[in-house]
């Protein structure tokens, strides 16, 4: 009798359910728990009208465990036969209806599936990995189907691998202050990818949208400018990939020459290929003796290394205007180089001028979206790589979309 009391005390029952039963198992390490009802009228979960009981479905769920002890819940569910809409099971104040699993041990499940992997969360909760990923899966439908339409200001766009090979997905996310989180995952990275999310927004969401950091890949600039009211103002192309192609162009440089010095038996470049792409101020202390003697060299990358250094501190200038005449200096002097990788990237900075300049007056980067990529990069390591999209997708928004995951109590 007090193993009745306690356990509808812990499962929080109310009339007309109640324990009936509690059964310990030794040796299957389980405790079961049985719950019976005092009640002959039910509503039908569709339409809310009562009506006598149909029929009765024995069903169990996993529930928190009990000192160790497996805990399951067992109960005959009434079924009540509706006139208009046909036979329907009674909902449980402890589970969803379909699920297998009370509402608590699905958030300790989705705790523990937040902090480890898949597999691991299996092993400390005692379910496959098939029930893992199905409350994984329910939670993220929760959480999507929960979200409100709102105007999200400023917005960072990417692709993203899934691994190896060019299978690519499209990711858009909403940087806040002091949050970062995923809205939209759309497969491959032609301008469909992202069609498909400015298609799903409202018109106010649309005008609502003050800047979007992305790369230069045409297909998401076009699909940004069909869809965004003003996008030609919003585009912010992101400074971090533009001084990635700068430190390509200057690797470029350096592979070239030193070809061509060690066919003359001189490896002065040989192993510096990491220097070149640290900023000046970042030089690791015990290579900058050697990094400051190299530089100095009359040397192709030499000067490619220093059209680099000054193109960062273009970011540094105060307004679009500045910033401008600033550039200009810069593209001079990089097209006089005779520095083939350095003038090609200088030409298609000066292509995409307009929307680079645009960073001087939004002041907005695709920053927030790298620390996501290394937290996707993690998520794959841990999965230990992705076959399937759509969990791939699924994931993302578990760890990343900032949803609200939890089934309702």
């Amino acid at each position: 009798m007090k193993d009745i009391q306690l356990y509808q005390q812990i499962l929080g029952l109310a009339a007309p359910w109640q324990v009936e039963s509690v059964a310990l198992k030794p040796k299957e390490r389980e405790i079961e728990v049985r719950v019976t009802f005092a009640e002959t009228l039910w509503a039908c979960p569709q339409c809310q009208k009562r009506m006598a009981i149909h029929d009765y479905e024995e069903r169990r769920w996993r529930h928190l465990d009990s000192c160790q002890f497996k805990t399951v819940l067992v109960s005959r569910v009434p079924i009540v036969r509706c006139p208009e809409h046909g036979s329907q099971t009674v909902a449980v104040p402890w589970a969803g209806k379909y699920d297998r699993f009370s509402r608590l041990f699905e958030r300790l499940a989705i705790d523990v599936m937040l902090e480890c992997s898949t597999r691991g969360a299996c092993e400390i909760l005692g379910i496959s990995w098939d029930e893992a990923d199905g409350i994984k899966q329910r939670a993220v439908k929760r959480g999507l189907a929960r979200k409100t339409p709102k105007v999200m200001a400023r917005l960072c766009v990417d692709e993203k691998g899934m691994g190896h090979g060019h299978d690519y997905m499209t990711i858009v996310a909403q940087a806040e202050e002091g949050q970062t989180t995923v809205q939209y995952v759309g497969e491959g990275r032609e301008q469909e990818s992202l069609d498909a999310f400015w298609e799903g927004l409202m018109a106010e969401q649309l005008a609502g949208v003050k800047a979007i950091a992305m790369d230069m890949w045409k297909p998401y600039v076009q699909s940004t400018l069909a869809h965004v009211p003003g996008a030609a103002g919003k585009i912010v192309h992101d400074p971090f990939h533009l001084v990635k192609y700068m430190n390509e162009a200057v690797n470029e440089v350096r592979k070239s020459e030193h070809r061509r010095l060690q066919a003359q038996g001189d490896d002065i470049l040989k192993s510096t290929r990491q220097l070149w792409l640290y900023g000046m101020e970042n030089v690791p202390a015990k290579h900058a003796q050697r990094f400051d003697e190299i530089k100095e060299l009359n040397l192709e990358t030499s000067r490619a290394w220093a059209i680099k250094e000054v193109f960062r501190n273009f970011w540094r200038c105060d307004t679009a205007k500045k910033a401008g005449r600033y550039f200009g200096q810069w593209y001079s002097w990089a097209i006089r180089s005779r520095l083939e990788p350095v003038k090609k990237v200088a030409r298609m900075c000066k292509r995409h001028l307009t929307n680079i300049l645009t960073f001087f007056e939004h002041r907005h980067t695709n920053g927030p979206m790298e620390g996501l990529n290394n937290a996707i990069q993690g998520l794959i390591k841990k999965a230990y790589g992705y076959r399937n999209k759509e969990r791939f997708k699924i994931d993302i928004f578990f760890h990343l979309g900032g949803l609200a995951l939890y089934p309702i109590q």
